[in-house]
């Protein structure tokens, strides 16, 4: 998917990406670039059970990263298998990352906990209120 960073923070992270291809084509330097949405024991908010990778499915995609034959240049995303997850993750898939959590058992608790009237871009958008900080757009982009 082609990089539409939501904040500074974003754009400095498709940089490195695009750094990373550049190592790779020009030294053959392998690469697994590794899209993380948010990584912690548990996800907190309801973004998160969205983008939410547990240390123990990170840990797989590390792996994958340093010992596969075939990564020359790729893009995964750093997710669990989170049934509400955003993201196509096809690519790491094939790599062969069988991740074996899920942010589901935590949703309950989570949306109980969560505010009634949450920060409309933070909900929206990877970056969370790191977008929503500097956000002046009258309507968000599709």
């Amino acid at each position: 998917m082609l990089p539409r960073p939501d904040s500074r923070y974003g754009l400095s992270k498709a940089f490195s990406e695009a750094l990373a291809s550049l190592y790779a084509d020009k030294h053959e330097i392998g690469f697994l670039c590794v899209r993380i949405g948010n990584f912690g024991t548990r996800p907190i908010d309801k973004r998160r059970l969205s983008i939410w990778i547990s240390p123990r499915d990170l840990t797989q995609l590390v792996r994958i990263g340093l010992e596969h034959p075939d990564v020359r240049y790729e893009i995964v995303y750093g997710v669990s298998n989170n049934q509400r997850s955003w993201y196509d993750n096809s690519n790491a898939y094939r790599l062969g990352y069988k991740p074996e959590d899920n942010s589901e058992p935590y949703a309950e608790a989570v949306l109980a906990a969560e505010p009634s009237n949450p920060d409309p871009i933070a909900e929206r958008y990877q970056g969370g209120t790191l977008p929503a900080a500097e956000y002046t757009a009258k309507t968000p982009p599709a």
